[in-house]
């Protein structure tokens, strides 16, 4: 008999069980992308380190042109020209503009900059400006992106395409981050065979190695590959003990459950200790983790779907505070297409397949046993019918949460 927790209680129980963190390593800034910053990044200088002019146009004050028009322009004195990558030549005098492109620095005096669609060269060295500026207008000030101390990224960072903008524009070129967990995936049973074998009668290909190591690498992992254990237990404990020595963490779908040809749980208790052995999920209630040697070995499953779904919930969890990272699911509201039952006193898991309109989404279960991958395959997103209720009707609204997208918690 298990005696199961709630998805809630694993979570915080594999926080408190493995509260360690991954090496630091440096990294160039054109190999950072995806990586996990390992400490927060701190600005050094001004961004930009001069004032610039967002137009194409004439840097001026702004008090020499109140009050002019169409019909009255201000006739200044063009004072010079400043070249796109050099700095000004000197000072705007007063009473006088100077030509500026779009990106270009504005010379000391000048506050603001009119576009050429507002002033006119008139061939004898002056400029006549058609309206009035204001103070600041059309320019980009010293620091305005970022000023020296400020912190531009924080520690925890999955780093993205923007953020890599930031970084080179600081200057960044070795980005400090956490190293990848490298986390070692096994698949236990005797009806598995590799996926490049043509199955025999009562046998299955091995669908959980591939997939745990995508949602693994997809968190950010290094995956190894410790192919097929039969159902022998001493196989077992010496294929877990080979990943133990080279990885972070091990994922071992199958052998989970509590028959006797399902070692797992015996294996963790003579090797080390078992946390939890059952979660009040579905699917997914065999679902069991182990310390051994100061590392994480979770026991999931070996049906795919509920693999795939506690690997979601408890693998990417682990691999993401593994790396000093805290992450939330991205979800959008949808409404539901058809009833949902439900399995009380379980939190159950349903794949969606959702289609969007003018007046929101709307999620259609996609049915199927816990063992039937192309269903999953199907599918968007899930949801998550609470284990206090025993289901959701047609037309309510649920939160479906997507696979492929993810938001981070610490931000700027």
């Amino acid at each position: 008999m298990l005696k199961v927790k709630t998805p809630e209680e694993v979570l915080d129980l594999l926080e408190e069980a493995f509260p360690g963190r991954m090496e630091e390593e440096t990294v160039p800034l054109e190999r950072s992308l995806g990586r996990v910053l390992s400490r927060p990044i701190v600005a050094g200088e001004y961004v930009p380190d001069f004032h610039r002019s967002t137009v194409d146009g004439y840097a001026v004050r702004a008090s020499d042109t109140f009050g002019c028009s169409q019909s009255i322009p201000a006739i200044l004195p063009l004072a010079g020209e400043v070249l796109m990558g050099e700095g000004p030549s000197g000072p705007l005098p007063p009473g006088s503009c100077m030509a500026v492109p779009t990106g270009g620095a504005v010379p000391p005096g000048a506050d603001s900059v009119v576009m050429l669609e507002y002033a006119e060269e008139y061939g004898d060295g002056t400029v006549g400006i058609h309206a009035p500026a204001a103070p600041g207008m059309n320019l980009i000030f010293r620091g305005d992106d970022v000023t020296p101390g400020r912190a531009v990224l924080p520690a925890g960072r999955r780093l993205q395409p923007q953020d890599l903008g930031a970084l080179a524009a600081l200057g960044v070129s070795s980005v400090p981050v956490a190293k990848r967990p490298v986390a070692g995936i096994l698949s236990t049973g005797d009806e598995l065979v590799p996926i490049q074998a043509a199955p025999g009668p009562g046998q299955v290909r091995d669908v959980n190695s591939a997939l745990l190591g995508a949602v693994a690498e997809e968190a950010g992992a290094v995956c190894r590959h410790y192919g097929i254990v039969p159902d022998r237990e001493e196989l077992l404990e010496e294929r877990l003990n080979a990943a133990l020595e080279d990885c972070d963490l091990v994922v071992v779908s199958g052998g989970s459950s509590v028959g006797a040809r399902d070692a797992v749980c015996r294996v963790l208790e003579r090797q080390g200790q078992v946390l939890f052995h059952g979660v009040a999920m579905k699917p997914g209630k065999p679902t069991l983790a182990g310390k051994v040697r100061g590392k994480a070995v979770l026991g999931l499953p070996g049906h795919p779907v509920a693999a795939f779904f506690t690997a979601q919930l408890f693998v990417r969890f682990l691999l993401a505070q593994m790396m000093g990272r805290r992450t939330r699911r991205h979800a959008v509201t949808a409404r539901l297409e058809e009833n949902l039952g439900a399995n009380h006193g379980r939190s159950q898991y349903q794949g969606v397949r959702l289609t969007r309109s003018p007046e929101g989404y709307t999620a259609r279960p996609v049915w199927g046993k816990s063992g039937l991958i192309t269903s999953l395959a199907a599918t968007d997103g899930y949801l998550c019918i609470p284990r206090d209720c025993e289901g959701l009707p047609a037309g309510a609204e649920a939160e479906v949460f997507l696979y492929t997208v993810e938001e981070e918690e610490n931000g700027f």
